[in-house]
Formats: C-alpha cells, structure tokens, sequence
C-alpha cells in the first residue's frame, strides 16, 4: 500500500450528518425498499447494483415531467456486462430542462448579477424568463432548452481558430455574439473576431448572428457585419407568444460541450436534456447540500462545463451569483469581500485560485468572517495535499471542502465530496459518486482499488450522463475510440487515481495520459506538485511532465518552474526541492532535470496543459490549438528537446 495512505488525519466531520440530504435520502430507499443501507458506502453499493437507484433519485429529486418514467422500461443497455451502445433512458418518459430550472417563478432572487464595476443586479425567478442584457447568456440558454433546442457556448477569450475548430463542426443556425468585454478594467474590442467568426461560418448554416449590447454603456450599437441583427431587432421579430416548456424524451440533446482540443481539433460532446439534469441536481444537491437557502458562486466562463454545471442550481431553488470579468481586478481582497458581502454559501472554484490566495500573503479573517460559507467545491486540476489543508484551515474548520473530479465528457462527477463523511489528510476526495460505478484498473484489466496502487479510472456501469455521441459522429465510433479502446465495453476517463484502503477516499494523480514513468515506476505530476507547496513562497507555478524521445531507452523527468517576481532560481533552491522530493516520496520521483521558465501553459478554462508539453519535449512539432490561453508560451520548450547540447551551450 502506498506508504502517503497509511496515516489519514481527520479535518472535518458534519455537526448534524443525519439532517443532510443524502441521508434523507438513504433513509426513503430503506423505507421504500425494505433495505437496511447504514451508511454512504451501503447507499453507493445500492446505487451502482440496481438500477431502481435512478427512480428513486428521480423522486428524491423531484424532477419535473409529463409523464414519469415507467419502471419497467428503466433502459437498455447490457451486454453480457459490457456497455454496447448508449443507453436509452427511461423512454416514454417527457420533461423540459428549462422547465425544471424555472419552477419557482415567484419574487425570490434567482440569479445575482456583478462585475469588476461593484454593480450588483438581482433578478428574481419570475423575471429571469425575460431577456436582459448582463445575463443573457443564462436566459438564452434557457429559452433553448425550452423549445428544445441544442445549446453550445465558447468563451470569450478564446481565440478565433478555436472558436471555429468548434463551431464549424456542430453549424450553429444562430450565434449570439459579444462585441466587446470588460476584463482587468479594460474594454476589449472583439469585433475583428466576431466578423471572421460570423463570416467564416455563413456559408455552414448559420442563418444569423445576433449582436449583444454594449459592456461598458448596455446600449445596442449596429455593426456592418454581413448576416447580422441587433438583439432587439431579433426579439421583436417574435410573435410573443407566451413562455410554455416543450415535452421532450429524456435523452433530447439539450448542450454540445467541448474537449479542451490542446493537441487537435476539440470533441464536440452532445448531452441529453435529462441526464444533464438528473447528474448535476444530484452532484450539487446530495454532494453539496444545496438548497432554496443557498447562494452558490461558481466562477467560471460559458466555454468550461462548470457553468452549464452551475446553472442546475436553480433547480434547487438556490440564488446563483454570476460575475463577469477578472478576480484580480482591481485586486483579489476586492472579489474576496464580495465573495463575503453576498452571502456566498457555497462557492465554486479551482486549486489555481487557492493557490494565488496563498502566494499572495492574503489572510481570509482580515477580508471577512465569510459566516455564509459552508462549503468550498474544487475541481478543473489536482488540489495537493498541503493546499487542501491550508484551504480548511484557512477559511475555518467548520467549511467543508470538497474536491471533486469528473468531466465534460459526462458533465458530472465520478468522485466527490459527501456530507456525510469524514475528510481526512491527504485524501483529497471523499467518496464515489452515486450511480457512479469507479475502479481502479491495471493496464491488463484488473480491479487493483483494494491494493492502495494507483491505476486508471473507469466506470464500469452506464449511468444517465454518458455523452449520447460526438456531432457528426453517426457510427458512434470515434465515441466508443475515445473512451472504451482500452476495455472493450468498460469508460476509461484518462485519469490516475489511487483509493485509500482505509478510508476508501480517493486521491487523483493527474491524467494517465500524463503519467511519469521513470524505470517502471508510474506515479502521477499532482504528488510532485504536493510537495512544491513547500516552496509557495518563491514558486509561482511549475510544470511536470515525462520525456522520452525515439533515442531513449527508458523515461526521464522534467520539472519546470515559474518563479515569483522578486525571486531568482538558484542551484540551492534546485537542490532542496530534489531533497523534498526524495524526503517526501522517493529517490524514484526525483526529476532528472529541473528548469526555470518564463510561463505555464494553460487552458482557457485554468487547466496546466501537460500533456502537449510533453509531446513538445519528446519531439512532437505541436501546433496550439484556440483553447490555450497563452498559447506563446508552448513555443518556450521546444528547446528542451535536446537537453543534452542545451546543457553543453550553458
């Protein structure tokens, strides 16, 4: 067993774990079934054996629908244990997404609106079916989904090619387009890129693009852009017929979302209505808590998977907080006090963002007493150990952080955070995610989870999420390539992950695409990066990866590191992080080479982009795709190719 698993320290407990839902919840399947399920770990295995577990979370959740699913029509699906095609769920049944979003329709505040101005708007469940400007990407979105239509969105600081690499697969008929921004006090133009955009995709469908208003004034400006319309123009040409929700089957395409792409050309996943619904209002209601007295804030942009993630918090009811522009401006004690000042009580954000609060000296109690904050979910990359630890403690024991880990590719969780479970040190995740069916494979096959040996995640039971197809993938074949050539009929998500025989939580390593693999010994970048929180004093960021080239007999380690202005990398700083990692976890892990670099990339969604960097070492001649944030700075390791005659020149 893995030596890091052996001594687990409780952090956190609930104060009343049998007033949480997910208890509730345990409870109504005792009752309703006669069953004696003890705890989380009885509820999962129920969950992930009999598919009745959907029905009743159907009921628990009180999903709104015309006609209710058909118990003995649950689905289709298995083969000999193997999953053969995409499960038809629930069929007969009829629901609206929106529908279910927009049930309240009373004065309560349903979505509060800010930005780096410090103007806050709230809008209230009966008005958020109307069209406003500074929340229109949510109201467009629902307005879809209400006729049954297919939903897609992009970021806005996503660069031309990846817009395009993404939209001219999927032939959007209509695209709603900001001309401009607001973001780190500055107005961006976006103009040049919404012509090229809009004129790039006339001739592939597009029937017209719809110009939204001013950022900075809210006023509508027309553009002499060829097949394009005002906003207003484009809602007076309705015929104001009154809101009603469509009823649609269960498994009616509802939101196409995007793989990061950093290495080709991205996948466009397209997800049902009702199995978008049924996931996310289990992870963030059972996983969370959330409910009608909550305020959740997920920062995130329109182009990640978490804002589509976020939205389903209207469907508990919850107020949800929408902030557009940077965290940063004008400085992170201001967005850490809104934060405070609207009452946030569960807050969604990302092991990157942590890790500024700490790199930067802030101290949370000198902001505020942040009293409203229960829960803090993270996910988007690997919250170390020590940064997990600092987080807990920093915003007081009584928050329960949650580290989650899943997807776009299912648009949920396969691991989470429970309330009703213990967290523990080191073990980052808690627990499986209901309905989710884990393990931990080697790569013959093999079920090593009771082992405490790291290996792949799959899911080896289909679930309500799983991606009906990729667009324009009739055959279903890059689908069943992308997820199941490794075991025949089982989902390999592409993560390294190893669970706790003790605790049964789970730790995630990093992607097993990027998996280190010096003389056989496999270990994940996210423990590499547990011990670099030692140094988070003078280490901005760093960048782990493999190198192994055609001439190589065997894999090497390379670190990069990203130091903190005012701090200069030097052969004493080299030499203690390469005794921290041998202290910390073994001679094994220590990296071959350890180098200074100017920049980290990224994706547009915060993700450290690994992977490309090692093709890049290992002698790939990569072109970046649109979705890197800062794409200049692949262009710094191609030099690392050849370290040898780099060392030779210095």
């Amino acid at each position: 067993m893995n030596a890091q698993l052996a001594h687990p320290r409780l952090l956190w407990t609930h104060r009343q774990p049998s007033a949480t839902p997910v208890e509730i919840m345990r409870r109504m399947v005792n009752r309703k079934h006669g069953k004696k399920l003890l705890n989380y770990h009885d509820l999962h295995k129920y969950s992930v054996e009999d598919f009745t577990f959907w029905l009743d979370l159907w009921e628990f959740l009180g999903i709104i629908s015309s006609i209710p699913p058909n118990p003995k029509q649950s689905t289709k699906i298995i083969i000999e244990g193997q999953l053969r095609e995409v499960p038809l769920w629930f069929p007969g049944a009829r629901l609206n997404y929106a529908e279910n979003l927009l049930y309240r329709q009373d004065d309560s505040v349903a979505c509060t609106v800010s930005g780096e101005s410090g103007l806050v708007t709230n809008y209230t469940f009966r008005e958020l079916p109307i069209v406003t400007n500074s929340i229109t990407a949510v109201t467009i979105a629902l307005a879809t989904a209400s006729i049954g239509g297919i939903f897609s969105s992009t970021a806005t600081d996503m660069g031309t090619e990846g817009i395009l690499d993404r939209y001219r697969q999927i032939r959007p008929r209509f695209v709603f387009a900001e001309t401009e921004v607001i973001y780190g006090g500055k107005t961006v133009n976006l103009l040049s890129k919404v012509t090229n955009v809009i004129r790039d995709l006339s001739d592939k469908g597009l029937q017209q693009a719809i110009l939204l208003p001013s950022a900075r004034t809210g006023k509508e400006i027309h553009h002499d852009i060829v097949n394009s319309t005002i906003l207003s123009t484009f809602l007076n040409s309705g015929d104001d017929r009154e809101l009603s929700f469509e009823q649609l089957p269960f498994n009616q395409p509802l939101f196409i979302l995007y793989s990061s792409g950093t290495s080709g050309k991205p996948k466009c996943i397209v997800h049902s209505a009702g199995g978008v619904l049924l996931q996310t209002k289990k992870d963030i209601r059972l996983g969370f808590g959330l409910s009608h007295d909550d305020t959740y804030f997920q920062y995130t942009t329109t182009g990640w998977m978490m804002w589509t993630f976020m939205l389903t918090g209207l469907a508990c009811g919850s107020r949800i907080v929408l902030y557009d522009g940077s965290p940063f401006h004008p400085d992170l004690q201001t967005y850490l006090k809104f934060i405070n000042d609207q009452g946030v009580s569960v807050l969604g954000t990302s092991p990157r963002f942590l890790a500024e609060i700490l790199g930067r000296g802030i101290k949370i109690m000198d902001v505020g007493p942040f009293e409203s904050l229960r829960v803090i979910g993270c996910t988007g990359a690997v919250l170390t150990s020590p940064m997990f630890e600092w987080t807990q403690k920093e915003f007081g024991g009584n928050i329960h952080l949650i580290s989650t880990s899943g997807g776009t590719d299912i648009c949920g969780s396969f691991v989470t955070g429970t309330p009703n479970l213990p967290v523990h040190s080191g073990v980052e995740i808690q627990a499986k995610t209901l309905g989710m069916k884990v393990e931990v494979f080697d790569p013959a096959g093999n079920n090593i989870e009771h082992t405490g040996q790291p290996g792949e995640l799959v899911c080896t039971r289909p679930h309500p999420s799983l991606p009906l197809r990729f667009w324009g993938d009739t055959s279903g074949e890059r689908l069943r390539d992308a997820y199941f050539n490794m075991y025949p009929g089982i989902w390999r998500q592409g993560d390294f992950m190893v669970v706790n025989p003790i605790t049964k939580g789970i730790i995630i390593l990093g992607r097993s695409d990027g998996v280190l693999n010096p003389s056989g010994v496999r270990f994940g970048s996210a423990e590499i990066y547990s011990v670099l929180e030692k140094f988070s004093e003078s280490l901005d960021d760093s960048l782990c990866v493999g190198q192994r080239r055609s001439r190589d007999m065997d894999e090497r380690v390379l670190l990069f590191l990203k130091m903190r202005e005012g701090y200069a990398f030097t052969q004493q700083l080299e030499s203690d992080i390469k005794i921290a990692i041998r202290t910390s976890l073994s001679a094994r892990h220590v990296p071959s080479f350890i180098f200074e670099v100017k920049d980290i990339p990224y994706t547009v969604n915060g993700k450290k982009i690994e992977i490309a960097v090692k093709q890049i070492v290992s002698g790939s001649d990569l072109q970046p795709s649109g979705t890197v944030a800062n794409p200049e700075s692949l262009k710094l390791y191609y030099k690392y190719r050849d370290i040898e005659n780099l060392r030779a020149k210095l």
